[in-house]
């Protein structure tokens, strides 16, 4: 999940970046398609559709039976691929798409995807949603074997791998890749004559299969496949690797030992859209059922249920609904915010939330307000939406979230602070109350978000979910945090 600078972005923030720090971030999404004749329109669709999980970047590659084609653009996919001018540069009947939130390496163009390298049996573009927890070890390795890289993100590890396989055919040596690296990934790739998809073993991040019109896609959630009209076939399983060949027959390899899955429960919590299946549940149903749990869980008295917009929304409605309490706006979102509009300024800084969010005072003016968000991150963003609903005249604001308290980091793909940076990794729930400025402050329980989902509870002896966040399990070892902390301590020794 990292650059050298270990798991983290060097970026500077700018004002829409600033007001979202306290907020989790998705790190990408992806798309292929395969023997469609307008390969390259229909993966900008889908990357449309996927544009919530990454806003930094989007890019495409297509092959049109003779070379590559590939349009890599900082920004958003509505900004960049809208016009049928670029779509002409990207001719043929195979394509793959990504968006990308970057959790590893800068937002610069040449850390856009797909990536594309010329190896000894041809060109190979492949687009990645997730993070390696053995990328930057493996990186290190082979740049001290001579390996030179061209990007910090870790999807290079992956081109890398593959070119120094010794095995004959493609997919053999993609598979040799797969098997020297950890971590939760789903993979969309295509050479001159492949279309090939992989998920991790655990099935950590999405990864679905559909058709449109009898043509094979990949992508990272369902509601890709809405836009386009395709039909909706199953989930690549996790382990599972999607061959679609030249002749368009699908095949699917499982070469390593089959695991339990155990999916990211953040998918459902805030990152799918709403409109999206996974893991066979609708994801606005699952999140409606969570705001229902939260109220049974921690009941009150008050006037006015109201959503921290937009992904408080689903949870805030189940939660109104389970109470027998008004649902209502009192909370307004601007989406038209740019991201560089207005000079950076600390008086701006420090005005940032009211850029994004506006109080509907004739909502809250007056009330016992319930406010309903999808988690606390570093809480600064929280506290000054109270401090706003305060303003506006509410006479109390209690707060509720539709997921447990986030205490450890992720290493899997979700951008998140480290953990001194974590409001519920150094507070008390009473000193997070008091931080907040609430009357009072209550998130569901793990067992809560897991009957959410439709089980009874979390087997904490298998769970079912990936949700090391809230429990500290991780799922996978985490090499490159080990031989970070190694390389700290070898410094160290050294200094004294």
């Amino acid at each position: 999940m990292a650059n050298d600078g270990m798991f983290g972005d060097s970026c500077e923030l700018d004002v829409a970046d600033h007001m979202d720090a306290d907020h989790l971030h998705e790190e990408c999404g992806v798309f292929g398609i395969f023997g469609h004749p307008d390969a390259a329109a229909i993966t900008a669709l889908g990357l449309h559709a996927l544009q919530h999980r990454g806003q930094e970047a989007a890019g495409i590659v297509s092959f049109d039976g003779a070379r590559f084609h590939s349009e890599r653009r900082l920004g958003l996919v509505g900004d960049n691929f809208s016009k049928r001018s670029v779509i002409d540069q990207l001719p043929g009947t195979v394509a793959i798409g990504h968006t990308r939130y970057s959790t590893t390496g800068e937002t610069i163009l040449r850390n856009v995807q797909p990536l594309f390298a010329e190896l000894a049996g041809g060109g190979f573009a492949v687009c990645h949603n997730g993070n390696l927890t053995n990328g930057l070890t493996i990186r290190r390795q082979l740049i001290a074997e001579g390996a030179i890289y061209q990007a910090t993100s870790d999807t290079e590890v992956i081109l890398h791998l593959v070119a120094r396989s010794k095995r004959n055919r493609f997919i053999d040596r993609f598979i040799d890749a797969l098997g020297q690296i950890e971590g939760g990934y789903a993979f969309v790739g295509m050479t001159n004559k492949k279309l090939v998809g992989a998920r991790d073993g655990l099935g950590i991040r999405p990864l679905v299969l559909g058709r449109l019109d009898g043509h094979p896609i990949l992508a990272s959630e369902t509601c890709a496949l809405d836009i386009i009209g395709a039909k909706f076939e199953r989930e690549v399983e996790p382990g599972e690797i999607i061959v679609v060949h030249e002749t368009g027959e699908m095949e699917s390899l499982k070469p390593f030992p089959i695991r339990k899955a155990r999916p990211c429960i953040f998918e459902y919590v805030y990152f799918s859209r709403p409109d999206s299946i996974a893991g066979g549940r609708n994801v606005y149903q699952v999140r409606k059922n969570i705001g229902a749990i939260l109220a049974q869980e921690s009941p009150l008295s008050a006037d006015v249920v109201v959503p921290v917009p937009d992904s408080g929304v689903p949870a805030a409605i189940g939660f109104a609904q389970a109470a027998n309490l008004p649902y209502e706006l009192g909370i307004i979102r601007n989406h038209y915010v740019g991201r560089t509009f207005i000079e950076p300024t600390q008086s701006i800084r420090e005005l940032g939330v009211r850029l994004k969010h506006s109080a509907n005072r004739a909502v809250v003016d007056g009330k016992r307000i319930v406010l309903v968000d999808d988690s606390i991150v570093r809480g600064t963003t929280s506290r000054k939406i109270v401090k706003m609903m305060r303003e506006a005249g509410a006479r109390e604001v209690h707060f509720r979230i539709a997921c447990p308290p986030i205490k450890y980091p992720d290493y899997y793909g979700i951008d998140m602070p480290e953990r001194d940076k974590l409001l519920a990794a150094t507070m008390t729930i009473e000193e997070m109350r008091e931080y907040l400025g609430v009357e009072s402050l209550a998130f569901i329980s793990i067992d809560g978000l897991y009957r959410a989902l439709g089980e009874p509870g979390r087997n904490n002896a298998a769970p079912q979910f990936t949700d090391h966040y809230f429990t500290g399990d991780y799922p996978t070892p985490i090499a490159d945090l080990v031989s970070e902390g190694a390389k700290q301590l070898s410094l160290l020794a050294e200094a004294s």
